[in-house]
């Protein structure tokens, strides 16, 4: 079988009429031009230019016969291949994200609405769950990328790849308690006061939990509730000091409905993270979505 390339100097040549114009075009040299000629010629049994003085010219006996033919054959597979490189180019199918409701809210909505504008045709699924459920997601492929709220336990199913956003958690409170407004704080001092935190087995109540007990505290919360939202409607009516992400709260924060207590020392910052499938492959449409999170 003859070799494409050739075919695709024979075209090159015969649409530029000159081995040197054709040379240009492939950025290869004259003579490895003419030898591409002379090896077609010799494949197919006939000459395929008359050589003039003046250039190339289709021979009536060979090239003028083929050329027309292996013009429409190179554009259907040009074609072919411009296909083929508008899959790595442009996001199609699904995208399967998976994260908390608050991650979901405060972060990745303006990322999912700016990558709907861009990717129309994208059809994106949502999964709302804790970042436990989050990882079991992942790891049976029902899930194509994972926002998790770090720090997680090392698992050999998954990578992490990215951490998105620095968590500041803070303790707050509303105006019943204004006179804690400024007064310097240690977690002890909590103790006297209706505490609100997250409930157990998530991440949040584990950071909670480790900043007191490495203070020698172990604190028992007066109500226990499933998210931030609940919270800071529960804090602001006055039920007691809760705590909660500052970047969750700059709203409330910045309007004076909560203010932030003044602890020492002040609780670490944790993060959030993306995951993947370790192994998985990315598609454009992940890769872009990915990108677009990056920026």
């Amino acid at each position: 079988m003859v070799n494409l390339e050739l075919y695709r100097v024979f075209h090159t040549v015969a649409k530029c009429g000159s081995l040197t114009r054709a040379a240009e075009e492939l950025y290869i040299s004259q003579p490895a031009v003419s030898q591409a000629i002379k090896q077609l010629e010799t494949q197919l049994g006939t000459p395929l230019f008359n050589r003039l003085h003046r250039g190339m010219e289709l021979s009536a006996q060979g090239g003028a016969l083929i050329y027309d033919d292996v013009e429409r054959a190179l554009s259907l597979l040009a074609g072919v291949e411009d296909r083929l490189s508008e899959l790595h180019r442009t996001a199609t199918g699904t995208l399967r994200v998976g994260a908390s409701e608050t991650i979901f809210q405060y972060i990745l909505t303006p990322k999912l609405v700016e990558y709907r504008r861009r990717f129309p045709e994208v059809k994106i699924e949502l999964i709302s769950d804790v970042s436990p459920r989050i990882i079991e997601l992942l790891k049976s492929d029902r899930c194509d990328v994972g926002f998790l709220n770090l720090p997680i336990e090392e698992d050999d199913d998954i990578v992490l790849t990215d951490t998105i956003m620095l968590l500041d958690d803070v303790f707050v409170a509303g105006r019943e308690y204004e006179f804690l407004k400024g007064k310097e704080l240690t977690v002890r001092d909590l103790a006297e006061y209706p505490l609100l935190l997250l409930e157990p087995n998530t991440v949040a109540r584990a950071a909670v939990d480790h900043y007191a007990e490495s203070l020698g505290v172990h604190l028992q919360p007066a109500i226990e509730v499933d998210s931030w939202g609940f919270m800071k409607q529960l804090v602001e009516s006055g039920m007691g000091i809760g705590c909660i992400p500052r970047q969750y709260a700059r709203r409330r924060l910045g309007e004076g409905l909560l203010f932030e207590l003044d602890m020492k020392p002040a609780m670490p910052s944790r993060s959030v993270g993306a995951a993947l499938p370790k192994g998985a492959s990315m598609p454009f449409a992940l890769r872009a979505f990915m990108d677009l999170v990056r920026e």
